[in-house]
């Protein structure tokens, strides 16, 4: 079966289907094989976690490093990351060293209560839930102490980094500096989307991780490159893509990687069967996609408050809505007021359902925004 090259889910299928990077994934390997650990900050969805993935995969770094990935996104306390942690950790290592088990847990010795034996076979196998956490600060430090054990370097990429900052435990944070900075054995690559947050977090004089990692800023793929990429795509599988009808999607989504590469799948699929794309498939196409999330969308909005409900109106109808609090966008939207729209972005905002881009506005969600457009913007 032919596999349609423009990837939308999360995991990295093959150096073929990333599209260019090259300067990023160039800085990024530099920064890991010279000692430096590395922030990675961009926009949800603009590709930060396949950069990692087509890093860490090559056999250069997969032959020199044990690579640990977790995403913090779901967690929302400490013993949860620990929870992932081990269990990353404990499934990439099982399989390459016969006595692992044994090691982990005589280094990380708070965590053995998740060693347990499998009636079927015998054999001890790490199964550990939450409960069995008592002590997650003390288990932080005794899997840092493996890590600094370990006889291959290692390489630790954390996603969606800034979520630490929500976990009630208060040292967290400088905690896990602390540790980072006497694990030499260790390369880390903190990732994460909320700008605000992970600026703070590594900008600000005042946090723990200030001026400690190098940092790397992902924008979106240059015109040109993703271009050639994607008609080298289609001609490679005998189906056609004019310039005008990829300028059209780039431009729709202003080069934002999954929403492009989510309409470049329709259109793959799509030139199959017409194998002639035009711009009214395009817009056909984006019309699907917005129609497909519909009944998702609507309960979404049903979900938030009236004034906030009343705020993504407005932006969508903008695209990019600037001085959202002034009286001119109030009066322009029939908004309450200043002061409620005031609180509506900081509530939005904080949740990232709008995201901003110097002083404007948007929606973060792009087909969410062309949604709310087409449901509500002539009204």
């Amino acid at each position: 079966m032919t596999i349609n090259p423009f990837i939308i889910t999360e995991d990295y299928v093959a150096p073929e289907y990333f599209c260019d990077r090259e300067f990023e994934s160039s800085i990024l390997r530099s920064n890991i094989i010279n000692g430096r650990n590395t922030v990675l900050i961009s926009p949800r969805r603009m590709g930060k976690s396949g950069l990692i993935a087509h890093v860490i995969r090559e056999k250069s770094m997969s032959e020199a490093y044990t690579t640990f990935t977790l995403d913090l996104f779901p967690t929302s306390n400490l013993a949860e990351m620990i929870l992932l942690l081990s269990n990353e950790i404990v499934g990439k290592m099982k399989t390459r060293e016969g006595r692992f088990l044994d090691n982990f847990v005589s280094v990380v010795k708070s965590l053995r209560p998740g060693v347990k034996m499998n009636p079927v076979s015998g054999e001890l196998e790490f199964n550990l839930s939450l409960g069995e956490i008592l002590r997650p600060q003390e288990s932080l430090e005794e899997i840092f102490n493996y890590l600094k054990e370990a006889e291959k370097p290692c390489l630790v990429a954390i996603d969606e980094f800034q979520q630490i900052a929500e976990y009630p435990e208060k040292n967290v944070i400088a905690l896990l500096r602390s540790y980072v900075q006497k694990c030499s054995n260790a390369r880390f690559i903190f990732a994460g989307s909320n700008r605000r947050m992970m600026d703070t977090l590594f900008n600000s004089p005042s946090e723990p991780f200030y001026m400690s990692c190098s940092p790397l800023y992902l924008d979106v793929i240059d015109r040109e490159k993703y271009w050639n990429f994607t008609k080298g795509h289609f001609e490679a599988a005998g189906r056609i893509i004019n310039r005008e009808c990829f300028d059209k999607v780039y431009d729709k989504f202003e080069g934002h990687t999954w929403y492009v590469q989510r309409l470049l799948n329709e259109l793959y699929e799509r030139a199959a069967n017409d194998n002639h794309i035009t711009s009214d498939t395009v817009s056909e196409s984006v019309d699907y996609v917005v129609k497909l999330n519909g009944k998702a969308f609507e309960d979404q909005f049903k979900s938030y408050p009236e004034a906030q409900k009343a705020l993504l109106i407005a932006i969508a109808k903008e695209e990019k809505a600037d001085g959202i609090t002034s009286i001119a966008f109030v009066r322009k939207h029939s908004l309450k007021s200043p002061s409620t729209v005031q609180s509506a972005t900081r509530m939005l905002y904080d949740k990232e359902i709008i995201t901003k881009d110097g002083t404007s506005y948007c929606i973060t969600n792009r087909f969410f925004a062309i949604w709310l457009d087409k449901v509500y913007g002539s009204r």
